[in-house]
């Protein structure tokens, strides 16, 4: 057991400094018990009290109020929780699986939150959607904190990338990867956000909930 652990901890060494671990670290060896989460975006009526919220969000604040995303970091990472959603029609378009931060911890049990820069935490809020690049993970979109738990979000270099550790498709009970902060989904499926963002009339919200 010990031998397994010191070599758990020289692999983690290595992907990090050698650059590949630098937003992500490695999953999690073991399955570990989940915790009950609250219901889905999927639940009828939670799923029409998020958007209607987040349409009245984008329309007052000039984005674009008919396309939204939205994040409930209740549900386990192994299951689908980055959902896009149609605002007009309240429907879902595509959803996908999206890390949460480890706040620099080998492992994160459960889900903790943070704001200052360095934590490595995940922050909930509203974000606008910004410009896109190349950065160390290939493509990626800046993100704007637009609320108090989330206002540095610039400063910490928190963006919506992707990572080849993040599966296209459910691992539950297995969680994924976790990151040091970002909302980090798979290539495939940043892809397709990628159309839909590069096409948008107007800067999209992306909402983290829990």
């Amino acid at each position: 057991m010990r031998y397994c652990h010191l070599l758990f901890q020289f692999c983690f060494i290595f992907l990090y400094t050698s650059g590949l671990g630098q937003d992500i670290l490695t999953q999690q060896s073991s399955i570990s018990p989940l915790r009950k989460s609250i219901p889905e975006v999927s639940d009828p009526m939670l799923w029409k009290k998020y958007c209607q919220e987040l349409k009245r969000y984008a329309s007052e604040r000039g984005y674009n109020n008919n396309l939204g995303f939205i994040v409930n970091m209740a549900v386990a990472s192994g299951r689908y929780r980055f959902f896009v959603v149609d605002l007009k029609n309240d429907s879902l378009l595509m959803n996908g699986l999206v890390a949460h931060g480890s706040c620099n911890e080998s492992w994160l049990e459960g889900r903790k939150y943070g704001n200052a820069i360095g934590c490595g935490c995940s922050s909930l809020g509203h974000y606008r959607i910004g410009a896109s690049y190349q950065g160390k993970f290939g493509l990626a979109f800046k993100l704007t904190g637009l609320d108090r738990s989330n206002s540095n979000a610039m400063d910490r270099n928190l963006v919506l990338h992707s990572h080849r550790c993040v599966p296209n498709h459910e691992t539950d009970p297995s969680p994924i990867c976790q990151s040091l902060g970002c909302p980090m989904v798979s290539p495939n499926f940043l892809s397709k956000l990628q159309g839909l963002i590069s096409t948008s009339h107007k800067p999209l919200i992306l909402w983290i909930l829990e």
